[in-house]
């Protein structure tokens, strides 16, 4: 039997931990453990999945975990990673963001009954920010402290050195409101762990330290590493870097989330692997094995991102996403149902026209040169001489072969490829 810790060490999930005795406790069960998360919008996104995942090996081991949603702290905004001032957000917006994203930790997390001892919880640190007052604030909590320890911490130290963007006293305070809220659970629930990323160490020992002071009693923290890509930079955007990935099917589809982690480089995905995803360790070292011997072939990836859409989104889903890449990768688009064709196309090089121009019944040779599937009229041609020309999947020869409302696919779509790989969609608006 894989224990906690030894599944948490062999994935490389523990960056730091403030006493190695947790380890023996994780590993006995029975461990309060904790994670926040901003609820500045009304979904998380794949920046989540590591913590998300880490809360659910420690529930497998018959430990209780408590998401944390931040309605309290989330107005304040935490300085940690960010160069610049959050925007504040009101009430209401808070509020409607836990709401939302309430469905999605259940996904990860067992909240039912039946889990005993382990069940999860999820609280809203509101319940007892927002009632309190300042003055009572300074005097139970902020006299524990002094300005010379929170201005080491690196998450302020970052921003002092930037005097461009300093940081308000606002943000400053945000150490103060998450030690208080370990304490606060700590109190409650009985909740002795705190987790989260290492940019998180300096907020959560200093919520150990508020708990060994405030309660007499011995606290724990453990901070797992931040995830990166291969070339170092940040994990988590979009496809030119634009947005996040978010684990909201109607924010990022379900194709596109299994896109974005098929996408892993060689050099990560092994990491990924041990980080995303509850694939046994056995498992995992087979398939970076077919990762250094078959790289082509992509294994790890295929399985990095079926894991991952199924957990987030469930069986169903995952085996869509599956076949969609499938047909887009190999010539198979024709073969998809709507929705699952709009996806793969929104993928592939496009060309739109209008229905005007497709009643002029376009020649092939034409749209192969417009879609940029050949870079001529010449090569154009050679490619239909050479029966190299498809139109939906389906042979096209002929130098005056031409394109027409026969073609369309769905009302909307007509599938071109050069070969066996390169393709493109013309769109009829």
């Amino acid at each position: 039997m894989v224990t906690t810790s030894h599944d948490l060490r062999a994935r490389g999930l523990i960056h730091q931990v403030t006493d190695e005795a947790l380890l023996e406790l994780l590993d006995a069960g029975g461990v309060t453990a904790y994670i926040g998360f901003d609820p500045t919008a009304d979904s998380l996104h794949v920046g989540n999945l590591l913590q998300l995942c880490t809360l659910r090996r420690l529930q497998l081991g018959g430990n209780r975990p408590i998401a944390l949603a931040g309605g309290g702290t989330g107005m304040i905004g935490d300085p940690g990673g960010k160069d610049a001032e959050r925007r504040l957000l009101d009430h209401d917006e808070l509020a409607s963001n836990v709401t939302a994203i309430r469905a999605q930790l259940g996904r990860f997390l067992d909240f039912d009954e039946t889990a005993g001892d382990s069940r999860a919880l999820l609280l809203d640190n509101a319940a007892w920010l927002s009632p309190m007052g300042l003055l009572e604030f300074l005097r139970e909590t902020g006299k524990h402290f002094t300005v010379n320890q929170m201005v080491a911490k690196e998450s302020v130290k970052s921003r002092l050195e930037r005097p461009d963007q300093g940081i308000s006293y606002t943000e400053f305070s945000y150490m103060l409101l998450q030690a208080y809220d370990f304490l606060r659970l700590h109190e409650d629930q009985g909740c002795t762990l705190q987790l989260g990323g290492s940019d998180q160490w300096g907020n959560i020992t200093m919520g150990v330290e508020l708990v060994r002071k405030r309660a007499g009693a011995q606290a724990f923290g453990l901070t797992t590493p931040l995830v990166t890509k291969a070339d170092g930079t940040k994990f988590g955007k979009s496809a030119g870097g634009n947005d996040r990935v978010w684990l909201d099917p109607a924010k990022t589809s379900p194709f596109q989330l299994y896109q974005f982690f098929l996408q892993s480089e060689d050099a990560v995905v092994g990491t990924y692997l041990r980080f995303f995803t509850f694939l046994d360790l056995e498992a995992i070292a087979e398939l970076d094995v077919a990762t250094a011997e078959r790289p082509q072939v992509r294994l790890a990836q295929k399985a990095l991102a079926a894991s991952v859409v199924e957990l987030v989104h469930g069986i169903d889903e995952r085996v869509a996403a599956e076949e969609a890449s499938a047909a887009l990768f190999g010539g198979r688009l024709t073969s998809l149902g709507e929705s699952s064709f709009r996806e793969a196309a929104a993928e592939a090089p496009s060309l739109t026209i209008d229905r005007a121009a497709l009643e002029a019944r376009p020649l092939l040779i034409d749209l192969l040169v417009s879609t940029g599937l050949v870079g001529s009229k010449g090569e154009a041609r050679r490619v239909i001489e050479q029966n190299g020309a498809f139109v939906n999947d389906v042979g096209r020869s002929g130098l005056d072969a031409s394109i027409t409302t026969d073609d369309l696919l769905h009302g909307h779509f007509v599938v071109l490829r050069k070969g066996k790989r390169s393709y493109a969609v013309v769109s009829v608006a």
